[in-house]
């Protein structure tokens, strides 16, 4: 049996402690005060507290919540959005701008703008607008239903919305014709063919485009979307492309309708060096578009700026080695060089850092339902007459010691595989074979624990934390509420949620409600890289235990599909009050019903034929009249219910 080499291995179940276990140690474990900073934290009663609004009160008990809202009928897995650290988010992100251009004597001004793609949840939106109106925080729209989106939603004067993504004429159309609703609505070129598109918008309507032109810059970022930016990008202009626009533009007497240059390089960039030479190109183009004639005045450095899923404050893919402030001041510092330089007025900067803002405010509360373990406890001793290999892996078992621990280990898997062969060729019974891998199994767990008092722990065993780990199996759907963990391997914290004064004993990995293979999360968040089991505590059935999986609000949501036709989950908005919080709203999650309506099923008809079917068996017998009202009773129940695991299935 060979186990893949993935990183230094830990036991299974720890050793106990010289000391007690403390939430303190809870806090270390999971990392919390370093990913969950300032939102996230422990409180004494081993509970997670949120902060939503980025300070000590109110402090909201997260198991307390779930249980709350448990009573009032809303069930796991939930979806729980505090809208407060959306605001906070957005402060944050104005403070550090504003921060910046007074360090700086910056004479321009900051404007973010969220993108709808992220998260697209109408109440979102809609408290992205509140809690952006001091700032005039805008939105940006990559395609024609967002922009439907962004027109609705910001009803107030003077709003800004950037539209990017491919292009048709109605999109062009109603983009300029929105130009005379009171806001600022700049069309980003993001192909060269979009230029007719707009020529032709602006002949039939009359009304002059407001426009942007993203630069495919040579400058690329880090980390899984780094090949969004590059020469080989999807979007964007070439040098000479942009050169070709201006020239166009200039022909038809347009060159002051370009108002905006607009450059990314990708998502999560967790380093900010790549940042930095990004913004040191985008400013020089900036400056050569102003020296051609161009109207300019904004510069939209895109969106990368990254979050800490991790704590570990590097440049790991998980993690970003900036602070939100050095972000701010190195846009700001290199914006105003080159316009400083080139004797050309600052522009207004524009930033779309939709995952920055989005994804600390929704945390997941799913719970465990049952686990399995490879606890075996002592081996069974075989009998004197038992099979030559069967004496053999017993007097392993009984010869593992710290000295000869990878010797033991080549010895346990030989003969495990000469097991295997043994029953193939009809030489070893069933119950031999099942005697021979409890052995086996029995060897592992042995090795495992002697692993923990070695300095140094061999390279081909470094697996074997993960073989021998628990599996806990959690009522939600990987591929609805976290589809990014299944698709590109992302991390997202995860932990108890409570019993975080107890010391958690058991290594797991989870395993989700779908009947797919991939639907298993083992690959968790680690100063070091990453880990491949989470530590939890030992599932009591009796008892509810509940995980939480932070951070995930930006992406996840939208991302998410109906595989095995499990659908939205429930999701309750939280609001801070003074001392506590109120449940501003409560979106039931889908029932079996709408999911099968998604995919093209009539529930009443399919209702009605189980109903034919059931007549069809009452009249030969097979069922009785109780038999049959069961069976419909219990069908059109299913269909008004939750497509997840509830407490009265």
């Amino acid at each position: 049996m060979g186990i893949p080499s993935e990183r230094p291995s830990r036991p299974s179940i720890p050793a106990p402690a010289a000391d007690p276990w403390s939430v303190e140690r809870s806090a270390s474990q999971y990392l919390i005060n370093g990913w969950g900073a300032p939102y996230f934290g422990i409180n004494d009663r081993g509970h997670v507290s949120v902060f939503p609004t980025g300070q000590g009160r109110p402090a909201i008990d997260l198991f307390e919540l779930t249980e709350s809202l448990r009573a009032r009928g809303v069930e796991p897995p939930l979806l729980i959005r505090f809208a407060d650290v959306v605001g906070h988010r957005i402060q944050q992100i104005n403070r550090a701008f504003e921060q910046a251009i007074a360090e700086y004597g910056y004479q321009g001004r900051y404007r973010g703008v969220y993108p709808v793609k992220v998260n697209q949840e109408r109440h979102l939106v809609d408290e992205v607008i509140e809690f952006g109106k001091p700032w005039d925080f805008g939105l940006e729209a990559g395609s024609k239903p967002e922009l439907l989106i962004a027109l609705a939603a910001m009803s107030s004067p003077g709003g800004l919305i950037v539209c990017n993504g491919y292009k048709d004429e109605q999109y062009i159309e109603t983009a300029l014709l929105a130009q005379r609703l009171d806001k600022t609505v700049i069309v980003v070129l993001e192909r060269l063919e979009e230029v007719d598109i707009v020529l032709r918008a602006y002949r039939k309507l009359g009304i002059r485009p407001q426009l942007g032109v993203r630069a495919k810059l040579t400058a690329r970022g880090v980390g899984r979307w780094k090949d969004s930016a590059g020469e080989r990008a999807k979007f964007g202009l070439s040098t000479v492309e942009i050169c070709e626009l201006v020239d166009r533009l200039a022909a038809c007497g347009l060159t002051d309708c370009l108002l905006l240059l607009h450059h990314h390089i990708g998502s999560q960039i967790s380093s900010i060096i790549p940042i930095k030479n990004a913004l040191q190109e985008a400013s020089h183009i900036y400056v050569e578009l102003k020296k051609m004639g161009c109207q300019m005045g904004y510069l939209d450095v895109g969106g990368g700026l990254a979050i800490d899923y991790d704590g570990s404050r590097t440049d790991f893919h998980a993690s970003t080695n900036y602070e939100l402030s050095e972000y701010a001041a190195d846009v700001v510092a290199h914006i105003q060089g080159a316009c400083k330089g080139a004797d050309v007025p600052v522009p207004t900067i524009v930033s779309e850092s939709g995952r920055a803002i989005a994804a600390h405010h929704s945390v997941l509360v799913f719970e465990v339902v049952s686990a399995s373990t490879v606890r075996l406890g002592d081996p069974v001793v075989p009998r004197s007459d038992a099979h030559r290999l069967l004496q053999e892996l017993y007097e392993t078992y009984q010869g593992i010691l710290p000295k000869n621990v990878q010797e033991s280990w080549h010895d346990a898997n030989q003969a495990k595989e000469e097991a295997q062969n043994l029953f193939k060729y009809g030489y070893l019974s069933l119950r031999e074979r099942a005697q021979a891998e409890r052995l086996f199994w029995n060897c592992c767990e042995k090795i495992q624990e002697t692993m923990g008092r070695l300095k140094f722990v061999p390279e081909e065993l470094h697996g074997l934390e993960q073989a021998m780990s628990a599996t806990y199996y959690c009522n939600f759907s990987v591929f609805q509420s976290a589809p990014d963990v299944w698709a590109i391997d992302q991390l997202f914290p995860i932990m108890p949620i409570h019993r975080l004064d107890e010391e958690p004993r058991v290594r797991a990995t989870l395993a989700d409600v779908t009947c797919d293979s991939d639907g298993v999360i083992d690959r968790f968040i680690d100063l070091e890289d990453e880990r491949r089991t989470v530590d939890v505590h030992p599932y009591h059935e009796s008892d509810p235990y509940y995980l939480g999986m932070f951070l995930n609000g930006a992406y996840q949501e939208i991302l998410g599909d109906l595989h095995n036709l499990f659908g939205d989950t429930n999701a309750v908005h939280i609001r801070a009050t003074d001392d506590s919080y109120q449940i501003k709203h409560v979106v039931k999650g889908d029932s079996i019903a709408d999911v099968l309506r998604y995919v093209e099923y009539d529930p009443l008809a399919m209702s009605e034929s189980v109903r034919k079917q059931a007549e069809r068996a009452l009249e030969e017998g097979k069922l009785d009249n109780a038999q049959v009202r069961t069976l419909l009773r219990h069908y059109e129940h299913a269909l008004r219910s939750y497509t997840y695991l509830t407490s009265d299935d």
